[in-house]
């Protein structure tokens, strides 16, 4: 057995010698003075000195901090070890709802139709495309595999397929992968007439690709040594690297660079902003080695986003006091405020969430009281009629497609209990056809569930929107156990569309619901206001109130209600734990941002500065570092009781680095008077996603799913956990 191999095996059987007993992480107190106030930090040792290293190489991360984390997965396996068998039966009946031979409908572009799909069996897409043919019986036999993701993830621990962007040649194929989860992305590019990948590598990227309209040269977005998107390069085949242009270096850490392209492909858009401020500079794609041209300077609080239809601009903003967003035109050449035209006027309570231009028309997807929908408008004479569903909660989104010239409009339409829709709609005629629905091959039978929305009062009085999914025969007498998700950040709308893997949980008796908590934006930007910095208590209490008007209805009953939330979601769950701990059977907090005043307190970490607009900078103002310590779920946890908590983690995570799950369950061990178990799984392989495979992550919802269940069954002996 190799020398490396040898060592983990060690590691693993000590591991399973000490998995009975919760991990013990020792106490090395760090003091910082911030305002006047000296804060403590008993685990700052679990941040790894090389942490920046360990994104782009797992195996250097220190020894100490390895074995922490292996004992605590062996601690959380041990914990688990009744669920095995529910693990195994829960990832089954999840993988039977996925169509292991699945494929995307074929979008068209020019000559081909373009689409993915997937081999019975495999983890990754295949990327393919056949001639734009009328004859059906020949698209199997002409089909072109452009890449085979599966091929490319063999043998690795992690792979993670980013962007595909065939070029308006058709001739080549860039592509970006990333291959150990901290979204350092390698573009590449593929001779579609070979099928060879010529010499170009274009490393740390974000992985996105944008084509100039010669197919000579592409555009990306470069990450800097702090892991941030802040340049803009140009990148001509044939040349190294290292010589690629820059069009944009962003100086302000503050801000976020991206790209993207209209619609009409004439233009890159250079977005630059963060999360209440943005600027976008164009380059014409068929003069790709031009200047970007600025459309409108930065300033705080305004945000726009670009479409392109002839000589106009359109552009959607909330200038002006426009809070749920307008939509308007401005001429090409020029493009500033000064002669921004409304278009589409801002209607308070309507918040329009995105728009699209294909020649002759305007497409915007709005949402009010809660519900989306579609309205298309005739540029020519302003007529506008609009796509919509009749029922209580659903999702619906715009596949904005690859053409221009089209009368042809692609939706997406889902709802909790009924599997997704694919329908292009006819927009001369307003016809709608059905192209695609999702099929579930292990059997699905909308009528046996029961889609319901309610609102719960929050404390202020505010409405919150609950969509619930639950079995058409449950009897609704308080018996039922709940899985509460919540996320409440960033604007973020949860849509109730259709998923098939909390099915695992409805068919047991289940009630799944979702908390359009404030911070989101379902019930317009004011809700997203309502849910940030001074405010982001509201967030907390109304997933609380969620919980309440839950019980209170008779879906379920306080303490047998399993909450759930990811990311800043999984910031809420530590929040929630803090503060009505009695309300719930569990809490599954996966990637959790729990240490949130040590991480916004950090200049160098990757997102901190981008972060500040949406939680305030508590490094400048005293009230924003006052705000943030009041509710930061690893400074608050108490001398209380704890529900069990599941803390789900991924090492090369550069969003939610691994070590802040890792200090607050090691807190929450020390500090609490009763409840748990605390457990912690670290995806030793993985990032912010989790495994990239689409059966290889059902183990991770597996393994949540089983602790909700048993939490909110039988549970575990309640014990009061070690101390240090």
């Amino acid at each position: 057995m190799p020398a490396d191999e040898t060592s983990r095996a060690k590691r693993a059987s000590a591991g399973q010698r000490t998995a009975a007993r919760p991990p013990v992480a020792p106490i090395r107190t760090v003091e910082t003075v911030v305002h006047g106030v000296t804060l403590r930090d008993d685990y700052a040792w679990l941040r790894a000195e090389n942490w920046k290293d360990v994104l782009r190489d797992p195996d250097v991360l220190p020894e100490e901090i390895r074995r922490h984390l292996e004992a605590e997965n062996a601690y959380c396996k041990a914990q688990m070890a009744s669920t095995r068998a529910l693990q195994r039966e829960l990832v089954k009946e999840m993988r039977g709802r996925i169509k292991e031979d699945d494929s995307s409908v074929p979008q068209p572009d020019g000559p081909w139709l373009y689409y993915s799909r997937y081999r019975k069996g495999g983890e990754h897409p295949l990327i393919c495309r056949r001639p734009r043919v009328s004859d059906l019986t020949r698209k199997k036999s002409r089909e072109q595999i452009m890449l085979n993701a599966d091929a490319l993830a063999d043998g690795k621990d992690f792979f993670d397929l980013g962007d595909t962007a065939h070029s308006p040649d058709h001739a080549l194929l860039g592509w970006s992968a990333d291959e150990a989860g901290s979204e350092l992305y390698r573009i590449r590019v593929r001779d579609l007439a070979t099928g060879e990948d010529l010499p170009d590598i274009v490393p740390d990227t974000t992985g996105d690709i944008v084509w100039a309209n010669d197919a000579g040269s592409f555009f990306y977005v470069a990450l800097d040594a702090d892991h941030r998107p802040s340049q803009v390069k140009r990148h001509r085949l044939g040349t190294p690297a290292e010589s690629d242009t820059v069009l944009h270096d962003e100086a302000d850490a503050g801000m976020f660079v991206d790209i993207d392209q209209t619609q009409s492909g004439r233009f890159l858009l250079i977005s630059i902003g963060d999360h209440e401020t943005s600027e976008i500079r164009l380059v014409d794609l068929d003069a790709p080695e031009t200047p970007p041209r600025l459309v409108a300077a930065r300033e705080v609080g305004r945000q726009y986003e670009v479409e392109h239809h002839g000589e106009d601009l359109l552009i959607l903003t909330n200038a002006d006091g426009a809070e749920d967003f307008k939509i308007v035109t401005a001429p090409l050449g020029s493009p500033e405020p000064a002669h921004w035209r409304d278009l589409v006027p801002h209607k308070g309570g309507r918040l329009i969430l995105d728009h699209l231009c294909l020649k002759g028309r305007l497409i915007r997807l709005e949402r009010e009281d809660g519900l989306p929908r579609i309205v298309i408008r005739e540029l020519g004479d302003g007529t506008e009629r609009s796509i919509a569903f009749d029922e209580e909660a659903y999702g619906l989104g715009i596949d904005p497609g690859y053409e221009f010239e089209t009368d042809t409009l692609r939706f997406l339409y889902a709802s909790l209990a009924r599997p997704a829709e694919t329908y292009d709609y006819d927009l001369a005629t307003a016809e709608r056809t059905l192209l695609k629905r999702q099929e579930v091959p292990s059997g699905h039978d909308p009528a046996a569930y029961k889609v319901r929305r309610i609102f719960a009062t929050a404390r202020d009085g505010e409405q919150v929107p609950v969509s619930i999914l639950h079995r058409a025969d449950l009897p609704l007498n308080g018996s039922a156990p709940c899985l509460l998700y919540g996320y409440g950040s960033y604007g973020s709308a949860m849509s109730a569309s259709f998923r098939t893997r909390p099915l695992s949980l409805v068919d047991r008796g289940f009630v799944y619901a979702i908390a359009h908590v404030r911070g989101g934006t379902e019930k317009g930007r004011r809700w997203y206001l309502d849910g940030k910095r001074e405010k982001k208590r509201n967030t907390f209490t109304d997933f609380i109130a969620a919980g309440e008007a839950l019980a209170e209805a008779g879906f379920t009953t306080r303490g047998r209600i399993v909450a759930e939330g990811g990311s800043a979601g999984g910031m809420l769950m530590g929040a929630v734990a803090n503060i009505a701990p009695e309300l719930f059977a569990g809490i599954v907090a996966e990637v959790p941002f729990v240490d949130v005043l040590n991480t916004i307190l950090d200049e160098t970490l990757p997102l901190t500065p981008p972060e500040w607009p949406e939680w305030g900078d508590p490094i400048r103002d005293i009230r924003a570092f006052e705000t943030i310590r009041s509710y930061s779920p690893y400074d608050n946890v108490a001398a209380q009781s704890y529900p069990p908590i599941l803390a789900m983690a991924g090492l090369t995570d550069p969003r939610v680095t691994y070590w802040e799950p890792a200090k607050w369950v090691a807190h929450l061990r020390a500090s609490m008077t009763g409840g748990g178990p605390i457990l912690l799984h670290t995806n030793m392989d993985a990032g912010h996603g989790g495994s990239a495979g689409r059966f290889d992550s059902l183990k991770e919802t597996a393994l949540a799913y089983a602790f909700a269940i048993k939490a909110a069954g039988d549970g575990w002996p309640q014990s009061v956990p070690a101390k240090a």
